[in-house]
C-alpha cells in the first residue's frame, strides 16, 4: 500500500478531529472473540514427578485490559496469546521458579478495574455485570466467580503488573466529529483526570490487600503514525505524555506514602515506531509481536533490571539450556530426539552441582543432588528416583562426539526425579531449569 493509501487511512482512524482523543492502547469490546485464559503461553508447561517437594517461587499477577490478556486481530478461540505478560514469565524463569496470574479482561476500563478489585478485597463472587456492563470477554463470568481465588494470589504476588487505561478514552472516537478542538481537549482532560481518580484508588486497594507486593504501572503509548499528519501526531503524542506525567506524578505520591509502586515507560518506546510495534496499519491499535515484546522489555527492566535473551532465541543454537538463571556453555550440544531434549550427564549434573557415576558393564548412569538419587539406565524406559521405579519414553542413549562418547540422558525426566522444575518455551526454545 502507497503512503497516500496509508495516511488517508490513518486520517479515517482519527477523523481529522482526535488531536486529542488519546487513540491510546485500548481493548475494546469488539476484542470479544478472544477466549484466551490462563497465566502463559502453552508452551511454557512444567514437567515435575509427584517426587518434588514444595519449593517457593516468584509469583506475578497482571491486571488490566486487552493488552494485558495480550490480544491481537485475528485471534480465535483456539489461540493462544504470547504477550508481555507471557514474556514475563520467561524472564522470570532467569531468576527461579515462576508462577504467573494473568487477569486480564478484554474492554476493561479503569472504572472496570477499580470494581473488580474492590470485588477481589472483599473476596466474595459478583456478578459479571458488575464488573463492568457491556464486556463481551467470554471469560467474564468466570474472572467474577473467581475473586476469592484471585484475592489469594494478589495476597501472596510478589509482583502486580497493571495496563489499563487506554478503553477510558475510547469514547472519544465517537464524540469527536461533533466536538470543536476545545471542547475535545476539555473533555480529554476530564477522562485524565477520572483515569488518575480510578488507579489511585486501585492502587490503594493493592496495597492493602498486599503492601509487600512492587507494582509496576504502564503509561500509555499512542498507535497513529506521523503519516496521520504532522498536527495530529504531534498533539496525540502530546497528550500521551500527559499521561505518562499523570503516572509518574501518581508513582511519586504513592512512594511517598511508602507504597512499593513503579512506572514502566512504555509510551516513550513507540514513538516513531507505531508502525512497526502495533496493528495500526489494519486499523487495530493492539501492539503486534514486536510491541509485545518491548513491553516486555519496559516491564522486565523496572522489575529485574534486565531483560535476557538465549542463543536459541538469537538463532545461535538448536536449541538452550539456563540452568540457576545461567546459560549452559558446552561444546557437547544438547539433542532433541523424538520431540524430547537430551543433554551430556556430565554437563547437567555439574551445572547443578549434583554428581554422577556412570557403570560401564551395567550401562547405568547414576545422578545424586541434594539427597535425592536417580539411575538412568541406557536403552531403557525405566529409570529409578529414590527406589520408585518411574516410566519413560525417552530412554537415554550413547551418543559418539568426535572421539568422545557420551552418555546422553532425557533432560525433563532428569530433572524431575531429582525434584528440580524444569520449563520450556516454544518461543525461545529453550529448557529452564531452576532448583
Amino acid at each position: 500500500m502507497n503512503n497516500y493509501k496509508l495516511k488517508d487511512r490513518s486520517r479515517v482512524l482519527v477523523s481529522g478531529m482526535l488531536a486529542a482523543a488519546l487513540v491510546l492502547g485500548s481493548g475494546a469490546s469488539a476484542l470479544a472473540a478472544s477466549t484466551q485464559t490462563g497465566s502463559s503461553a502453552e508452551e511454557n508447561t512444567a514437567t515435575q514427578s509427584d517426587l518434588t517437594s514444595p519449593v517457593s517461587s516468584q509469583l506475578i499477577v497482571a491486571l488490566g485490559d486487552s493488552i494485558t490478556a495480550g490480544y491481537e486481530p485475528g485471534m480465535t478461540e483456539t489461540t493462544v496469546p504470547y504477550g508481555y505478560v507471557d514474556r514475563l514469565k520467561e524472564q522470570a524463569l532467569f531468576h527461579g521458579r515462576v508462577e504467573v496470574v494473568n487477569y486480564g479482561i478484554l474492554g476493561l476500563q479503569t472504572s472496570g478495574l477499580f470494581n473488580y478489585v474492590t470485588a477481589i478485597k472483599e473476596g466474595k463472587a459478583i456478578a459479571a455485570g458488575d464488573i463492568q456492563e457491556g464486556l463481551r470477554d467470554p471469560r467474564l463470568t468466570a474472572f467474577a466467580s473467581g475473586v476469592a481465588e484471585a484475592k489469594s494470589k494478589l495476597e501472596q504476588a510478589d509482583v502486580i503488573t497493571i495496563t489499563i487505561g487506554g478503553n477510558d478514552v475510547s469514547a472519544l472516537l465517537t464524540e469527536a466529529e461533533g466536538l470543536t478542538n476545545e471542547e475535545l481537549k476539555t473533555k480529554a482532560a476530564e477522562l485524565l483526570n477520572t483515569y488518575r481518580s480510578n488507579v489511585q484508588q486501585v492502587v490503594s486497594l493493592l496495597t492493602e490487600i498486599n503492601p509487600n507486593a512492587q507494582i509496576v504501572l504502564a503509561d500509555q503509548y499512542q498507535p497513529v503514525p506521523k503519516i496521520a499528519g504532522a498536527a495530529i501526531y504531534d498533539e496525540l503524542t502530546k497528550v500521551s505524555g500527559s499521561f505518562t506525567s499523570t503516572v509518574d506524578e501518581m508513582v511519586s505520591q504513592f512512594n511517598a506514602e511508602g507504597k512499593k509502586v513503579k512506572a514502566a515507560h512504555v509510551a516513550e518506546t513507540f514513538v516513531g515506531k507505531e508502525l512497526s510495534l502495533t496493528h495500526i496499519f489494519n486499523e487495530d491499535v493492539h501492539p503486534n509481536q514486536s510491541g509485545y515484546e518491548v513491553i516486555a522489555k519496559v516491564m522486565a527492566q523496572n522489575i529485574w533490571g534486565s531483560y535476557q535473551e538465549t542463543a536459541a532465541k538469537s538463532g545461535k543454537a538448536q536449541i538452550s539450556i539456563v540452568v540457576k538463571g545461567k546459560e549452559l556453555s558446552t561444546p557437547y550440544a544438547p539433542v532433541i530426539k523424538n520431540g524430547q531434549t537430551f543433554v551430556a550427564l556430565k554437563d547437567i549434573t555439574d551445572a547443578i552441582g549434583g554428581t554422577s557415576r556412570w557403570d560401564s558393564k551395567a550401562g547405568t548412569a547414576t545422578i545424586t543432588y541434594a539427597g535425592r538419587t536417580v539411575v538412568i539406565p541406557v536403552g531403557a524406559k525405566q529409570i529409578t528416583a529414590d527406589g520408585i521405579k518411574i516410566n519413560t519414553a525417552s530412554p537415554a542413549f550413547l551418543h559418539k562426539i568426535g572421539k568422545e562418547q557420551k552418555t546422553y540422558v532425557p533432560l525433563a525426566v532428569l530433572v524431575a526425579g531429582l525434584g528440580l522444575d524444569v520449563q520450556y518455551s516454544q518461543k525461545l526454545k529453550t529448557v529452564f531449569i531452576n532448583l
